[in-house]
């Protein structure tokens, strides 16, 4: 790669950013708040996605049940879907991949938790039916997609629509909400005891 493409990709990447600062705050806010509510109200936050996106929900999961940067607090309750790897292979091999997530979640979730999927086209089969399980089961959702509103955005309650129709630069952007979430989270919560 040349230098010159280094720096289109970099200032790819800072322009997809900016255009999220000018489009999106109110989603993300509204999705800080949602999950701080989750929290503090003794629910857990489950997150799901495929790929990079899968290891954008284990990193969520990971910031909350450690830490983002308060070091001294409880940890929140969070879990990453379908990173069980018997449970992940048994269902997708006796039943379908496209129902991963809501197998787990139909077995893992309740009343006052939270689905947050991570899905950059923002139809991904397995995410879309997570979050149509979570609105049978009366569990709040939220997505974190790309420009392409895809199937998703019918069954979430907050969507964070990155503008980009890039899949890296949406992902690199998923991963500047899921920091602010987190912060958010911290500055909120402290070290209140929320736990499911």
């Amino acid at each position: 790669m040349s230098t010159e493409s280094l720096q289109q990709t970099i200032e790819e990447s800072i322009a997809t950013k900016q255009r999220l600062l000018a489009s999106c705050i109110p989603q993300i806010q509204a999705l800080c708040d949602l999950a701080i509510r989750t929290l503090r109200n003794g629910g857990k936050i489950m997150f799901c996605g495929n790929g990079g996106s899968s290891c954008d929900a284990s990193h969520a999961a990971g910031e909350l049940v450690g830490w983002f940067e308060e070091k001294n607090r409880r940890g929140y309750a969070a879990i990453a879907l379908g990173h069980e790897t018997p449970a992940l292979t048994a269902i997708a091999n006796d039943q379908s991949f496209d129902s991963v997530f809501a197998r787990q979640l139909e077995a893992l979730g309740r009343k006052g938790d939270l689905v947050i999927g991570y899905t950059t086209s923002g139809g991904s089969k397995n995410v879309v039916a997570a979050l149509k399980k979570a609105r049978e089961l009366g569990i709040a959702t939220a997505a974190f997609l790309g420009e392409k509103r895809g199937a998703c955005c019918e069954f979430a309650d907050v969507a964070v629509q990155v503008p980009s129709l890039n899949t890296a630069r949406i992902q690199e952007s998923h991963l500047l909400c899921t920091h602010l979430l987190c912060a958010a989270i911290e500055q909120a919560l402290g070290d209140s005891r929320c736990h499911s």
